[in-house]
Formats: C-alpha cells, sequence, structure tokens
C-alpha cells in the first residue's frame, strides 16, 4: 500500500470507522457463539437457536436502510453514535434484567439489529474521504470490522461458562463504551459529502438493474460469510460433538480468515479489477462449499475448507465495494443502506435455512448444497454483466479504477 493512499483522504476517520465498525460487529454476531449455550438453558429446538441467532441478521439488515438514510440526511458520525446508544442500552437491560424466554432472546436480537447496521455508516463515512483509485482499500480497511466476529467467537463461549452466558451482555458494555468515546472524539465527516436523498431516490436506485446485481452480489458474498459465521458455532457442535467453547475456536479461526481479506480482497480488486477477483472469489467458495456438503468425516478436514471459503467470501466482500463506488459514487450513501440491507437478508436467510434444513433433514447437507449453488449463479450473473460493465461506466475514458 504505496504512501500516496495515506496521504488521499483522513487516516484517524478511516480508523475510527474500522473500531466502531469491529466492536458494532462483535455485539451483533454475539448471540451465534453463544447459541448453544443459550438454547440449552431456554431449552430450544435446532430451528429455534437458529431463529434467535439469525434475529439480528435479519433486524441489522432493514435498520442497515433506515440507518443509511439516516447517514445521508444528518451525517454518518452522528447516525453511528445514535446507534451505538442504543446498541449500549440494550445490552444493558439484557445483562440487569436476564433473558429468560425465546421471545425476550429475539427481542434482544431486534436491538443488537443497531450494531449490525453500523454498515451503513462506518462505509459512507471512510468512502466519501477516498478518490476513486484507492476505493478498495479504504472500505476495505473499514470494512474490515467484520473482524470483530472473532472476538465473540473467541472469547463470548469461554467468558459465558466462567460467568454465565448473561453476564457476558454486561463484559460487552466495557468495550462498547471506550469505542463510543473514541469515535465520538477522532471521526470525522468528509468535507464534501453528497446532497441528502429524497425517498424517491432509493426507488430510483432500485429502479436501475445494476443495484439488484449488486445485491444478488453480496447477498451471497456478506450472507455467506455471516450466515456461516453464525451456523459454525452450532455445526461444529451438532456435526462433530464440540463443547461450545471448542466450537467457539473452530469459527473464530474461519471468521478470522474471511475478515483478514476483505481489506486485502479490496486491495486486491484495485490491482486486478473487481470483476476479475470476485469471479475467482465465487469459484473457490461454491467448490468448498460443495465438498463441504459431504458431511465429511473429518472435522479438521471441515474446518479447512470452511476457512478457505471463509476467506474467498471475506475477499469477495471487498471485491463488491471496490465495483460499487465507481458504479454509484454519487449514491453511495443510498446504495451502501440497500446493498448492506441485502447481504444482512442474504445472511439471515442462510442462517435460518440451515437451520430449518438440519431439524427436517436431521443434517445440513441439503442446506450447504444450496448455498453452493447460488454461489455458481451468483458467478454466471456477473460474468454476463462484466462486459457491458466494462465498456460504459468501468471504462478507462470514466474511472481510474480498474474494474
Amino acid at each position: 500500500m504505496n504512501t500516496s493512499f495515506w496521504k488521499a483522504g483522513h487516516t484517524p476517520t478511516l480508523f475510527a470507522a474500522f473500531l466502531y465498525f469491529d466492536l458494532s460487529f462483535m455485539v451483533w454476531y454475539v448471540l451465534g457463539p453463544l447459541g448453544v449455550q443459550i438454547a440449552t438453558d431456554l431449552g430450544l429446538t435446532t430451528q429455534q437457536r437458529a431463529m434467535m441467532v439469525a434475529t439480528p441478521i435479519l433486524s441489522g439488515a432493514v435498520l442497515r436502510f433506515i440507518m443509511g438514510m439516516l447517514a445521508d440526511r444528518t451525517s454518518p458520525k452522528s447516525a453511528g453514535i445514535l446507534g451505538q446508544v442504543i446498541v449500549i442500552g440494550a445490552l444493558a437491560v439484557a445483562w440487569n434484567m436476564g433473558i429468560h424466554s425465546y421471545q425476550q432472546a429475539l427481542l434482544l436480537g431486534l436491538f443488537l439489529g443497531f450494531a449490525g447496521a453500523s454498515f451503513a455508516v462506518a462505509l459512507p463515512l471512510a468512502s466519501q474521504w477516498y478518490p476513486a483509485q484507492h476505493q478498495g482499500k479504504a472500505m476495505g480497511i473499514a470494512g474490515a470490522g467484520n473482524s470483530g466476529t472473532v472476538l465473540a467467537a473467541l472469547f463470548a463461549p469461554g467468558l459465558a461458562a466462567a460467568f454465565g452466558w448473561s453476564n457476558v451482555f454486561g463484559l460487552a458494555l466495557i468495550p462498547l463504551v471506550l469505542t463510543l468515546i473514541i469515535f465520538a472524539c477522532v471521526a470525522k465527516n468528509a468535507p464534501e459529502r453528497p446532497q441528502p436523498k429524497a425517498v424517491a431516490d432509493y426507488l430510483k436506485a432500485l429502479a436501475d438493474r445494476d443495484s439488484w446485481w449488486f445485491m444478488l452480489f453480496y447477498s451471497v458474498t456478506f450472507g455467506g460469510f455471516l450466515g456461516l459465521a453464525s451456523t459454525l458455532p452450532g455445526y461444529f457442535h451438532d456435526q462433530y460433538g464440540f463443547d461450545p467453547v471448542k466450537a467457539g475456536y473452530y469459527t473464530a479461526a474461519c471468521v478470522f480468515a474471511g475478515s483478514l481479506l476483505r481489506p486485502l480482497g479490496g486491495a486486491l480488486a484495485d490491482r486486478i479489477g473487481g470483476i476479475r477477483s470476485l469471479l475467482m472469489m465465487y469459484t473457490l467458495a461454491a467448490l468448498c462449499i460443495a465438498v463441504v456438503g459431504f458431511n465429511l468425516p473429518s472435522s479438521t478436514a471441515a474446518l479447512g475448507l470452511f476457512v478457505v471459503a471463509m476467506l474467498s467470501l471475506g475477499a469477495g466482500n471487498g471485491a463488491v465495494f471496490q465495483l460499487v463506488p465507481q458504479r454509484f459514487r454519487k449514491e453511495i450513501g443510498v446504495m451502501t443502506g440497500l446493498i448492506g440491507m441485502a447481504g444482512g437478508i442474504g445472511g439471515f436467510a442462510l442462517t435460518a435455512g440451515l437451520g430449518t434444513i438440519k431439524q427436517s433433514t436431521g443434517d445440513y447437507q441439503l442446506g450447504l448444497w444450496l448455498f453452493a449453488s447460488l454461489a455458481v449463479v451468483a458467478w454466471f450473473g456477473l460474468h454476463g454483466v462484466k462486459k457491458r460493465w466494462r465498456t460504459t461506466w468501468g471504462s478507462a475514458a470514466v474511472t481510474a479504477a480498474r474494474v
């Protein structure tokens, strides 16, 4: 990464966006690693456990659209502060009053969706500071806040075993409050921001067929990353009999791989082009998930394949958002909300779908093969639009970035 990148934007804001996104993702995802322990205490079925874990994902998907509008109309920084305060309040109530039923767990998940909506704040906050040729790197660094899932997977099950899972909510308040203070003090809105968009602008964006392509592509990459990250603790527990802590360690290895590759995926897309990069990632992800679907007897082999799949999906996330600012530079706030919402819906569908299929058939095979098939569909869709994209908004005459 050359010095021109660090001179191009505002580095303190970039890292404040990353930190805010990282800790928000940690608490958005926290019900996943705690799922087995909560389900055991509340007596939940596999399908109920999956729905509990998937609820913050769906809530976050919807709220991303709302937070994207709020960030667009006020500012990314003010929207981020509001969302963080709501999440802190929800966790404080859950910690003090406890979670005693399936319905209460779902209600907490609804409020944790505000943490997932941080996507619609952190990425525009970072993106608006950087020119086209550095969008992949900037969006990749800010978007590497996906790594918050690693923190939750590594520490939440162990802390729950030591102190009780409800106290994990209280412990999470410490880094959240510190992050809120840092974000409020360090982050700055870009001096040149797009004009606020009306609701009609969102509807207009949906009328553009490229919007739907990007939503499909991101629902597979980010939806796949988040859906697998949320499902894997239960998968390793159900498939190989792991205790929650060991399942959390295996999951952490997978989500660390995906998080690490997001910024590198953005940088790779800057170098070889987002389309080429994304085609490669869909291929790898589809192959690995399809093989895991054969219910491998070796947990080590399954772990290795999941790691490669998550590497591919994480890099794919970076590649998608290397392309989005090139196509929708003036509508980046709108499109971040819409595309982020689609990614969240994809994650919800995968998490809930895998749980439902496991409950109905006794294993995850069909669900994994269906997801691998969707990655193949996305590959063919991207291959179909690449010529049009490279000869219109992605041509060298229009953008300095490689598409």
